[in-house]
């Protein structure tokens, strides 16, 4: 239904219609409750249309090869259709355009809606790349301690968004230009309300302290307090698709980020001047790129602890 949702709006699209079509720059939202002027564009652009079609066509191939024969390489397939997806969302905007959009600051609800669609449809296609691929042997019930190393990796992912996100950001909101000139303050008060400022500084550190689900017995066994599913094993996968689509994105935007700001300074566009004055701000970049590879770290390990153990039958001889 996922693929056949997004080839219909496309094709729906390139026909003329505009509805859940969006034309905002991420930079400069205009009108963001319509579209930015979507419904004014005559040539859509070929990534949104055709493109867009002929991946959705892939993507239906997938599918179908997958239901019926259901094989490693099949698996291997849908696993790689679930990477493109959750790369192409980009949720890691998510992170910060929902609370924004909840605090007040206008939003593009086709933009959101969009990542959203995307997101789920990667999150499909994981789970069927878990069924269609060889079985490897149950899951031992009970808690299995994760390494050290986990733990220590699982720490820095959870340190990393409040000493180098939530602490200049907070300093900001209150007033004090913390590793930024006096300018660029002015521009984030002029820009972010206070709501805004506040969610856009709480949530990540938030949503970061998550990862320790995966170094602690709740994040094997639901709590014995939770409804219906108390002491029960939590599903592996429940943990490590989010957790590993975060990482990714965390990674990415770091590393496009990082390669941005190089190439800014290689071209002049940017001074070590300006480096050094608006400091706080180059730190963010580094940090993001440093929690999704802390995230993705922990994350191998959690998946490593609570792998399926193989069930190795022996074959006994017996000689006379």
């Amino acid at each position: 239904m996922f693929v056949v949702g997004e080839i219909a709006l496309r094709a729906y699209w390139i026909v003329g219609g505009r509805w859940g079509y969006t034309a905002c720059d991420r930079t400069d939202l205009v009108d963001p409750a319509g579209g930015c002027g979507a419904d004014r564009i005559e040539s859509l652009p070929f990534s949104a249309g055709w493109a867009a079609v002929g991946v959705g066509v892939g993507l239906a191939a997938v599918v179908v090869c997958a239901v019926r024969f259901p094989a490693r390489w099949a698996a291997a397939a849908s696993w790689a259709a679930a990477a493109l997806l959750l790369v192409v969302a980009f949720p890691l905007h998510l992170l910060f355009e929902i609370p924004a959009a909840l605090a007040g600051r206008p939003s593009d609800w086709r933009d959101l809606g969009a990542r959203l669609a995307l997101v789920a449809g990667g999150m499909l296609f994981a789970g069927l790349a878990n069924t269609c691929g060889p079985q490897r042997g149950s899951v031992t019930p009970g808690y299995r301690p994760v390494p050290r190393w986990t733990r220590i990796w699982a720490y820095v992912a959870v340190a990393l968004p409040v000493v180098g996100w939530a602490a200049p950001h907070g300093l900001w909101v209150l007033g004090v230009p913390f590793g930024i000139p006096e300018r660029q303050l002015d521009d984030i008060h002029r820009d972010l309300s206070t709501p805004t400022g506040v969610a856009i500084t709480v949530v990540p550190p938030l949503a970061g302290l998550l990862v320790l689900g995966l170094v602690q017995r709740w994040g094997q066994q639901f709590p014995r307090w939770v409804p219906g599913l108390g002491r029960r094993p939590v599903p592996r996968l429940l943990a490590v698709v989010p957790a590993g689509v975060v990482a990714l994105a965390l990674i990415t935007y770091g590393a496009l980020s990082v390669a941005a700001f190089v190439r800014q300074l290689l071209l002049g566009d940017m001074r070590w001047s300006d480096v050094w004055e608006g400091w706080a701000v180059a730190a963010t970049l580094l940090v993001f790129l440093g929690w999704g590879v802390a995230l993705g770290v922990t994350t191998t390990g959690y998946a490593l602890a609570t792998r399926p153990r193989q069930e190795q039958a022996s074959n006994v001889s017996l000689t006379p």
